[in-house]
């Protein structure tokens, strides 16, 4: 059951009146989905676009939503080729998306030889809140829309590790020092100079503090704010728990090349265990019952929409 704040009349779904939101997919290929192995893939496509569907017509939102059209669509990258839109969502494999993104324009012959630097500040791909409205109307409706998610705690940690455990030129003084110097007493000049050596905990309450010392980042937004899965239609839901099954699915259904596959590759700190849930369970006993409980309250909505598992 949703909390009583997020109970109301007025649902997000009535500002829009459908102008944006496109017929689900149906499978480009009847069969070649019915007759091969990804019969079962087909299924739990239709399952999990029901059940976010389902969802989005339950829930009701306090105010209408004012968010402009061009704010909605500024995580969406657009890949004209094989008409596709992509909502990023960070760390649910979306430096690999971004690599595939470039194959199928024809930006690169392979997506093993993309640096992560290229991928996130080559400028290669164009977002879709760079088109004039006509454009984005366009896309949005005749695309084929796609999104991949992550169980919404082992994508908070993950975060975590990769932007506060490791040396890091942005989020060590513009979030690092910002945390340090509200939330630990008698920090030391060191620390408050670098904003090196956050501790997850530090890194909770400022995420759970509604006057941060410094705003939100798209590592750890909620999905629902990021990429708005309730206005936006999104014809494939992917997950990163099934990443690569997931993928492949998808290239085949947009008629990629044969020969491009999803990488395998971790993008960066390779050497580093992969966020699981058995890492998140250890990094939760640092926080006491009640951070737990309202870090997952964060990200509720997110839980709910794509069927995750209350830790």
């Amino acid at each position: 059951r949703l909390p009583e704040q997020q109970k109301t009349s007025e649902s997000p779904l009535s500002w829009f009146r459908g102008v944006y939101l496109p017929p689900a997919l149906h499978p480009l290929n009847q069969t070649f989905v019915k007759g091969g192995e990804w019969q079962d893939m087909d299924s739990t496509q239709e399952k999990r676009r029901a059940f976010l569907q389902d969802f989005c017509r339950k829930y009701n939102s306090r105010k209408k939503l004012q968010t402009h059209l061009v704010h909605l669509v500024s995580r969406i990258y657009v890949e004209d080729r094989h008409k596709v839109l992509y909502c990023e969502v960070p760390k649910a494999g979306c430096s690999n998306w971004k690599r595939v993104l470039m194959v199928l324009s024809g930006l690169a012959a392979s997506a093993n030889n993309i640096s992560h630097d290229d991928v996130h500040y080559g400028k290669h791909l164009r977002k879709l809140d760079s088109y004039d409205l006509k454009g984005i109307y366009t896309r949005l409706n005749t695309y084929t829309k796609f999104i991949f998610v992550r169980d919404p705690m082992e994508r908070l940690v993950s975060a975590f590790r990769d932007k506060f455990e490791h040396p890091n030129s942005y989020y060590h003084p513009v979030f690092g020092k910002a945390i340090i110097k509200k939330y630990r007493h008698n920090a030391d000049e060191e620390a408050l100079k670098t904003g090196s050596g956050v501790k997850f905990k530090e890194f909770i309450q400022y995420l759970l503090d509604s006057h941060r010392p410094v705003g939100m980042d798209i590592h750890w937004e909620q999905v629902s704010k990021l990429c708005y899965p309730c206005l936006i239609n999104y014809d494939f839901i992917g997950k990163f728990e099934t990443l690569e099954e997931d993928a492949n699915y998808f290239l085949q259904l947009v008629g990629a090349p044969a020969n491009l596959k999803f990488p395998k590759f971790k993008d960066r700190h390779s050497s580093d265990e992969r966020t699981s849930t058995e890492v998140v369970r250890q990094y939760l006993k640092e926080l006491s019952k009640e951070e737990r409980q309202l870090t997952y309250d964060f990200y509720y909505l997110d839980y709910l929409m794509f069927n995750y598992t209350s830790p």
